[in-house]
């Protein structure tokens, strides 16, 4: 039987089932990856003949496939933040990100090496890959899309806007580290053989270029969108959404061209595009179109997931290694969050949710399809094996509480608003 037509067919009930999922499961505590995940393992497991879903098989589409799911929902994490960049307003994703990450780094790459075995190098590898939190998979505990008026926006209370600007930036800083991984499994463990080039290139000068040229092309597209001199290159008036996909792709592909990190600049450009003119509508026009295109991106590569998690992925998998997933998932990133956040400006009904939900996800994939093609790591199919069981548990766990625990969040908060405003109005009388 030719495959084909069934690959159209399921095609077409995914994409529709994309469109009409996020409304029917508004407050259920099921999320959209949950169930094409499911879909892709009982299809895998049950349609014959379909092909091999395999990542390592396949580790040229997959790393393509995952660049480009992760730079789309870069952007759209950008563009929806209403929050202006700054020291203080940014308090939280700063304590998240100088931290949280590195202790969650080096608690994840203990239990690698001391656990399971992993030599440095894999260890490294796997503390990396599983640092950034996703943007894509985390769409229920997100600001869900940028405000005309950001002053009276409600929605973007301190829970989300930490966990979407904490992922906006993150998935580019592991990669510093993914990258030290990969030199230390060519070069050796010793210090002298990478850190010198490590330290001046893949921190320095990757970081440096990423924020320049994000910054410097967000700050164009900018000006073109909102103030361009005449009417015909104001695009914001034309309210073309597609144009999120030129500054994605420009932004990501000159910061590549000039060796620095792609994904930060891309989180960059987002930003520097919203803070050209934070009162306009065409914001939403461009974030809807990166959400669809995410969308659909994110259906296809949790159903590949599903499908490998059934035909060999997760072959050979061990008590221990379904151990160490559990703890990164429910002790790790929770402990390290809490600690990260003691001191800040969040409650700990906030600083409870922002430490538990520390989404793994694509980014996750990429970086390691990534790095087991440049680098020289023993463990190939156990690194796959503990991502793939974190990123399989985090849509299942997370996906289970998402919308049950924000929807209490939100009640708490509007209670708390209800009290002031009934305070306030009582003062006045």
């Amino acid at each position: 039987m030719d495959p084909a037509p069934l690959l159209y067919a399921g095609a077409g009930l995914a994409t529709l089932a994309a469109a009409l999922l996020p409304r029917l499961l508004d407050r259920a505590p099921v999320s959209m990856p949950m169930l094409f995940l499911g879909a892709g393992a009982l299809t895998f497991a049950v349609v014959e003949p379909l092909p091999d879903p395999d990542p390592v098989a396949h580790a040229p589409v997959l790393l393509h496939l995952t660049e480009i799911c992760v730079i789309i929902s870069l952007m759209g994490a950008g563009l929806a933040l209403n929050r202006a960049v700054s020291p203080r307003g940014w308090a939280t994703t700063w304590r998240l990100l100088a931290i949280t990450m590195p202790l969650s780094m080096l608690l994840v790459g203990v239990l690698g090496w001391a656990v399971l075995g992993f030599g440095v190098a894999t260890a490294v590898l796997v503390a990396a890959a599983l640092a950034p939190t996703d943007p894509v998979l985390a769409s229920e505990v997100q600001v869900a899309e940028p405000a005309e008026h950001p002053e009276s926006n409600e929605d973007e209370d301190e829970a989300r806007f930490a966990l979407t600007s904490e992922a906006g930036l993150n998935d580019g800083l592991a990669f510093p580290f993914t990258y030290a991984a990969i030199a230390i499994s060519v070069a050796g463990a010793a210090p002298a053989l990478w850190l010198p080039h490590w330290l001046a290139v893949d921190v320095l000068w990757r970081v440096i270029a990423a924020l320049a040229i994000g910054g410097g092309v967000g700050w164009l597209l900018g000006k073109l969108f909102f103030s361009a001199p005449s009417e015909r290159f104001r695009l914001a008036e034309h309210a073309e959404g597609f144009v999120a996909l030129a500054a994605t792709f420009l932004a990501y592909g000159i910061t590549e061209l000039a060796e620095g990190y792609g994904f930060i600049a891309v989180f960059v450009c987002a930003c520097a595009i919203r803070a050209a003119e934070r009162h306009h509508g065409y914001h939403q026009v461009l974030h809807r179109y990166v959400e669809q295109a995410e969308r659909m991106l994110t259906v296809l590569l949790v159903f590949l997931l599903g499908g490998a998690a059934v035909t060999g992925l997760l072959a050979g998998t061990t008590w221990v290694e379904v151990a160490v997933a559990a703890a990164i998932l429910l002790v790790v990133r929770p402990l390290t969050g809490w600690l990260g956040l003691l001191g800040g400006c969040t409650g700990p009904r906030e600083r409870a949710v922002i430490s538990f939900f520390g989404v793994r996800g694509v980014g996750s994939l990429f970086y390691i399809t990534y790095a087991l093609q440049e680098g020289r790591f023993a463990e190939q199919g156990a690194v796959w094996r503990i991502v793939g069981l974190v990123v399989i548990g985090s849509v299942l766990v997370h996906g289970l509480s998402a919308s049950p625990v924000m929807w209490l969040l939100d009640r708490r908060r509007q209670e708390k608003a209800r009290d002031r405003n009934s305070a306030a109005a009582r003062t006045h009388v």
